[in-house]
């Protein structure tokens, strides 16, 4: 299916819903393969607000490769589509049913196969969970970095169809960065459920095209990944410094984010909220946060020693050069874990108050002070609560519209003002998603920000690798 394709039902060729149902059955467990509509309906969805999902024919929990395998020849022959699934925390409906499709649920596929302290790396499979992942690695004096806010439920395999960032993305890079292979099931030329190796275990090497880069953010269309092979990096030693600048608006913190660049200061982590943000999630949890600004910028920075005290006071001078009412290294610990655990639970503080549609622009980071402006604009021009996140430092952003329950005509400003959010990230040089990828919601967005070559260069990958058009149709 093309990338502006609609998602809509599908046919199942070669037979009725039965015969494909049979067929799945056929070399697996009874407990894989799932038919009870309550269950495929929780399964259809990842949580993106107001995207579309088809009924699903049905679905399979997968245990191993040789099952994953299994699946994918069977779909191939009756041409139903496949939409694999982890936790299903995707927030753009790349997990979401086509209907008459097979919903491929790896999120029992979950071990840590391999740690390999000596070369830093470790071998995880698919459903293996974010966090669990960091505390495998942990015991062995070990760092996995990819941080996304969901990296308590999120799982492997998802960070990698979308290349998950997160918190440590400026300093230590996205998901994209830490993997030096992976296993899938794929199907063109090496034939429907053949099980590929790609990438390496070395820290070089340049054998071949990088098929592995091919297939991280691909969203599940070119294959089923399996297996995963993670570069590690040591755990960092210290404790890490924390910076905490106020802004009287939100314009003032964007100029703070460009500052801090142009001074040449890397942090490991720089986080904005806005106001709306931490009210939400201490009117939820009561972390003790007193939301006394429009905005706050949360600094890390994780240099040891002398280096390292010099660089938090080179972070807070470019914040308070920039406008800050005030701008200081904290010397309360559990202070500052409250508001980077604040920053953490922004997403579901709002989610409790009714539907938020999550916005993922990234724009140059000189340009952040102007996309908040426009972000501010775009609220007020629809009457439309907009509350802002972001991984400020490398102009990710994530504008939260939040709208009432039932209100219709608060929910379609809200997705007027979501679309045009995206091209005014266009407008200013930027992308419509920075991690967590096209899936439906940005499939138009893309549209308008790629050039019509570029589109044409993916659909024709798309086609090679699966000329049948089964893995994950519509999406991306």
């Amino acid at each position: 299916m093309e990338p502006n394709s609609e998602v809509i039902g599908v046919d199942v060729p070669g037979g009725t819903l039965a015969v494909l149902v049979e067929a799945l059955g056929r070399e697996l467990p009874g407990d894989r393969v799932v038919t009870d509509p309550g269950v495929l309906g929780a399964l259809s969805h990842d949580d993106a607000e107001w995207a579309p999902a088809g009924q699903a024919a049905a679905a399979v929990r997968a245990r191993s490769e040789a099952e994953v395998q299994h699946v994918v020849r069977i779909c191939a022959d009756l041409g139903a589509p496949i939409v694999p699934r982890g936790a299903g925390t995707g927030l753009s409906g790349g997990a979401n049913a086509v209907s008459g499709c097979v919903i491929l649920d790896l999120s029992a596929m979950n071990q840590v196969l391999e740690i390999d302290p000596d070369n830093l790396l470790a071998v995880v499979q698919p459903g293996a969970v974010n966090d669990d992942v960091k505390a495998a690695v942990a015991e062995h004096g070990l760092w996995y970095p990819p941080d996304p806010a969901s990296a308590p439920w999120s799982t492997i395999g998802g960070n990698v169809a979308t290349n998950a960032g997160g918190l440590c993305c400026l300093k230590y890079g996205v998901t994209r960065d830490h993997v030096l292979g992976l296993r899938a099931v794929v199907g063109g030329p090496a034939g429907y459920g053949e099980a590929v190796r790609l990438g390496r275990r070395t820290t070089k090497g340049v054998a071949g095209l990088d098929l592995v880069g091919l297939f991280v953010g691909s969203e599940g269309t070119l294959g089923v990944v399996t297996e995963v092979t993670l570069r590690l990096r040591p755990a960092l030693a210290g404790i890490p410094r924390t910076i905490v600048a106020a802004f009287t608006d939100l314009v003032a913190a964007g100029r703070a984010v460009a500052q801090i660049t142009r001074r040449g200061l890397t942090p490991a982590v720089l986080e904005l909220l806005d106001r709306a943000c931490l009210t939400a999630v201490e009117d939820w949890k009561h972390l003790g946060i007193e939301a006394d600004a429009a905005a706050l910028l949360l600094a890390r920075v994780d240099t040891p020693g002398d280096s390292g005290a010099a660089e938090a006071g080179a972070i807070a001078a470019a914040m308070t050069d920039a406008g800050a009412t005030w701008a200081e290294q904290s010397t309360d610990d559990a202070e500052a874990e409250a508001l980077f655990e604040a920053r953490r639970l922004a997403y579901p503080a709002f989610e409790r108050l009714g539907p938020v549609l999550t916005e993922d622009v990234c724009v140059p980071r000189s340009k952040v002070p102007a996309m908040l402006e426009q972000v501010a604009a775009i609220g007020a021009r629809y009457g439309v609560q907009i509350a802002t996140i972001a991984h400020a430092g490398d102009g990710n952003l994530h504008p939260l519209i939040i709208t009432p329950s039932g209100d219709e005509v608060l929910r379609a400003a809200a997705q007027a003002a979501f679309d045009e959010v995206l091209d005014a990230a266009i407008a200013l040089g930027g992308t419509v998603t920075g991690e967590h990828g096209v899936g439906l919601l940005k499939r138009d967005g893309m549209l308008r920000e790629l050039d019509p070559g570029a589109i044409a260069l993916q659909t024709a990958v798309r086609r090679a690798l699966d000329p049948r058009g089964i893995f994950n149709p519509g999406k991306g």
